[in-house]
């Protein structure tokens, strides 16, 4: 097994969900680190634009895939592989969402969300570690601050990443030995393009008067967090979940009202 302190130059990187949003900010950062990436997704055409536009084909591999699949997942391993021999880290980023009320939430949609958002990090998961252990290394899980705290409207979406927060720490209990360390990241607001999409100026308004800092996060600055929980600097954190969340997770009821107070004061 290699030292954790191997050069950037030699480790590869595989990002679930790289085409967009918070995954493409990490396969960037991890590519600005030095880093080889492998990015999965299963939107093509986005993928394979996100993929070139990193004018970096010796380092970059694209693979349009769905984590869900295991056919999939066993086919994404083999081609990580062959072309970089080595695997020392993986993200599970890729997720999906449906919104809606508890009573109105079809099974469906129930089976879907936890088929990605569970199912596809525990297959993942258990098709890198063979390659993983050959070198030691980290896997990442983006979880959610829905994870943490409970709210109208998510009951599938909130339940999944609450699973995968515990699935974290199954993991790095398990994973220990091989030399792999896990740990979760839980975004909180973060301004994506499907946040922009789904998220309106009242929403907006809300979230910035209930977090501390008074503003969604960037994916760049989750992207910070999960390079740096795949570094050696966090080479003795596992089983953790890092909230990024400007606060979110840590205050209560009465800060809205406070915001307001103050703008209108």
């Amino acid at each position: 097994m290699t030292s954790p302190t191997s050069p950037a130059s030699s480790r590869v990187a595989l990002v679930t969900g790289a085409a967009q949003g918070i995954g493409h900010a990490a396969a960037a950062r991890f590519l600005a680190e030095g880093w080889s990436v492998v990015m999965l997704d299963w939107k093509k055409d986005v993928l394979v634009a996100a993929a070139e536009a990193f004018r970096a084909p010796d380092r970059v591999l694209a693979l349009h895939k769905d984590v869900s699949q295991p056919s999939d997942v066993a086919a994404a391993l083999d081609e990580v592989r062959t072309r970089f021999g080595r695997l020392d880290a993986l993200v599970n980023n890729a997720g999906i969402a449906h919104f809606g009320p508890l009573m109105e939430t079809p099974l469906e949609a129930w089976n879907e969300v936890m088929a990605v958002n569970v199912t596809g990090p525990f297959m993942m998961t258990k098709a890198a570690v063979p390659l993983m252990r050959e070198t030691g290394g980290a896997i990442v899980n983006i979880t959610s601050i829905s994870s943490l705290r409970a709210s109208t409207l998510r009951v599938a979406y909130g339940t999944s990443k609450a699973a995968l927060g515990h699935l974290t720490k199954q993991m790095a209990v398990e994973l220990a030995s091989y030399g792999i360390r896990v740990n979760a990241v839980a975004p909180g607001p973060v301004d994506t393009a499907m946040a922009k999409k789904v998220h309106s100026p009242e929403i907006r308004a809300d979230y910035h008067d209930a977090i501390p800092l008074n503003r969604y996060g960037l994916p760049e600055e989750l992207a910070d967090a999960i390079v740096y929980l795949c570094s050696p600097g966090a080479s003795y954190i596992t089983g953790q979940t890092l909230a990024v969340d400007g606060g979110f997770d840590a205050t209560g009821i009465g800060l809205p009202t406070l915001r307001r107070d103050q703008r209108n004061g």
